[in-house]
């Protein structure tokens, strides 16, 4: 009598059933990897805000007179006499978008009879305050940041942080 074999491998049944496990793992995991993403995006912007008022205070001390740059391109800007910008590359255009948030600069008032800057900003450009902002793009983040030139970086959820030269802005919080 001959035997017989069986073969081996599984059943279709048993390849859904594993499908099904996998479908069910993803659905769970899916919402915790997009909130994890938008924290990190979020701590991002705030490292922007603050790598930009970082710029501003050594630009303000070692370049512009006691005065603040009126862009982002110019807190680029290297010193005519060589060196680095007071900003990265990544931070460096009007406006940068970096880690789905959008970075702005708004610089205040003119700073009337202010000398050139050693990176070749004109007389009279500088400015006396400043406020950045940090916008997130669709799924980015929930939240809007704003900080100037007191370097407290401020949040609202839901709305831009209103430009503000000086003090809070209205209806927004502080992060630090």
């Amino acid at each position: 009598m001959s035997e017989r074999t069986r073969n081996q491998g599984f059943t279709l049944i048993e390849l859904l059933i594993v499908v099904a496990i996998i479908g069910v793992i993803a659905s769970v995991a899916a919402p915790g990897l997009l909130r994890a993403r938008m924290a990190g995006n979020e701590a991002s912007a705030i490292a922007s805000l603050r790598a930009v008022n970082a710029a501003q205070a050594i630009f303000a001390a070692s370049c512009g007179g006691g005065f603040y740059a009126p862009s982002l391109a110019a807190l680029g800007t290297p010193p005519s006499d060589g060196g680095d910008g007071f900003i990265g590359s990544d931070l460096s255009a009007d406006p940068s978008v970096k880690s789905a948030y959008t970075i702005t600069l708004t610089g205040g008032a003119a700073a009337t009879g202010a000398p050139a800057a050693c990176n070749g900003i004109a007389a009279g450009e500088l400015v006396t305050s400043y406020f950045v902002g940090g916008e997130p793009q669709p799924g980015g983040g929930v939240r809007n940041f704003g900080t100037n030139q007191g370097g407290t970086i401020y949040f609202i959820s839901g709305a831009p942080v209103p430009v503000t030269q000086r003090g809070a802005p209205p209806g927004a919080d502080p992060i630090q």
